[in-house]
């Protein structure tokens, strides 16, 4: 009889372990939601009835890594030697996402005029065109720079610059529905009762456009999200996001929340060099300049490797994987510039699409007395040819949306839906 009991036990034990797992198990989730809707007990994918794709989960799309989101302190810990005074300290949180591990380069660029010169209208090709002539300098000899940075294979892999604002923007918008399609091709979702594509190009069911998606046009093109198997957009990063992602904070922490240090680069440390012992000790972790007339150090020991851009990976990844968070090109971002954005932007996902709360009309930029206004963008990450200052992923400065430089490329990034880890 007390040998029986300790069996007994064991079989009411497991008995309630399987009980309790079958009853777990019957919640649906975004990925199992079941066979049957638990508001009407309608069954799914029945024929003329809704249908519900089957779906594994959101996957990284082409180039992109997972950036888990969180709180951290955004603003500028170097000294504000321009004393701008326009990103203080404030503490925001960031939706999960994901962003490109690299800038865009070249040859992703030219894939893209490739695509719509065959497509598109030689206006459309035109408009969508690199400022070569943005290497041109009247006391430089940058010729070969105009001819050859963009399309010669030596160059495949540096980072795309010429680029303006709407230009990255309408990248963003054709890269897409390239995916996109690409995706639906490898499917075979449309012979399972689900249609990949929207009874109306463009149509986006049951929701009005918001406004930053008017602003842009609306990227889903005429693919149903609906159907699992397409991405959400690709589009800039916010200013928030980008600063999230290049301080990589999540390299610093130690236990529950706490983090060891803050970060002034995507790196530990104050100093701009490698500081692990090894064969790369003491060299740059950034491609920039250090001086006047010092873009790269001595032949033979050339520091930070480039006198120019350099390609996209050569430099260490942050803790989130991220190339080139620092150096190499500032990058575009979606937020319009206002000084004083970080007094009145949301603490949650915070973005400046306009002039709401601080209108263009205050900076009286119609009389020339101020660059402000809704077309001017803002940039960050520092350049080859900007000085270690701008390196710090704090620091931001703004340009007109329809102008380029040969300092400014860019990356972008993609919500991450339904995953926080």
């Amino acid at each position: 009889m007390n040998r029986k009991q300790p069996l007994r036990s064991i079989a009411v034990l497991l008995a309630f372990t399987v009980a309790f797992a079958a009853c777990k198990s019957k919640h649906p989730t975004s990925v199992k939601p079941g066979k049957e809707s638990t508001a009407t007990g309608i069954a799914y994918n029945q024929k003329d009835g809704f249908q519900v794709a089957k779906y594994k989960g959101q996957s990284a799309g082409p180039n992109l890594v997972f950036v888990e989101g969180g709180r951290f302190t955004m603003g500028a810990l170097e000294e504000d030697v321009m004393n701008s005074r326009d990103n203080r300290e404030r503490t925001v949180s960031i939706q999960s996402f994901y962003m490109d591990e690299t800038e865009i380069a070249n040859l992703h660029y030219l894939e893209y005029l490739n695509a719509i010169q065959k497509d598109s209208s030689e206006e459309v090709y035109t408009r969508a065109l690199p400022d070569t002539n943005v290497w041109t300098h009247p006391l430089s000899y940058n010729d070969p720079y105009v001819t050859q940075y963009l399309r010669f294979p030596g160059f495949r892999y540096y980072p795309v610059v010429g680029v303006s604002w709407v230009q990255a923007n309408d990248y963003s918008i054709w890269r897409t529905n390239a995916v996109n399609a690409n995706l639906a091709g490898k499917s075979n979702s449309s012979k399972k009762g689900f249609s990949l594509k929207r009874k109306k190009k463009g149509e986006v069911d049951g929701a009005e456009q918001a406004p930053a998606e008017q602003e842009v046009k609306n990227s889903q093109s005429n693919y149903a999200l609906e159907s699992g198997t397409i991405l959400p957009n690709y589009r800039l990063p916010s200013e928030a996001e980008w600063e999230y992602a290049a301080k990589a904070l999540i390299g610093t922490q130690y236990l529950d929340e706490n983090q060891s240090n803050q970060r002034i680069y995507p790196w530990d440390g104050s100093s701009v060099r490698n500081a692990q012992r090894g064969r790369k000790q003491g060299q740059m972790l950034a491609n920039f300049k250090r001086g006047r007339g010092d873009y790269a150090g001595i032949a033979g020991k050339s520091n930070d490797g480039a006198i120019i851009t350099q390609e996209i990976y050569e430099y260490p990844p942050n803790d989130f994987g991220l190339y080139n968070m620092a150096g190499n090109v500032n990058e575009w971002v979606y937020d319009v510039y206002r000084p004083l954005s970080y007094q009145d932007v949301n603490d949650l996902n915070p973005l400046r699409r306009n002039g709401y709360l601080d209108e263009e009309k205050n900076y009286d930029s119609k009389n020339s007395n101020s660059l402000i206004n809704d077309k001017v963008r803002v940039y960050k990450g520092g350049s080859w040819s900007d000085v270690s200052y701008w390196l710090s992923p704090g620091t931001r400065r703004f340009m007109d949306q329809d102008s380029a430089t040969a300092t400014i490329g860019f990356r972008c990034a993609m919500i991450a839906g339904g995953r926080n880890k």
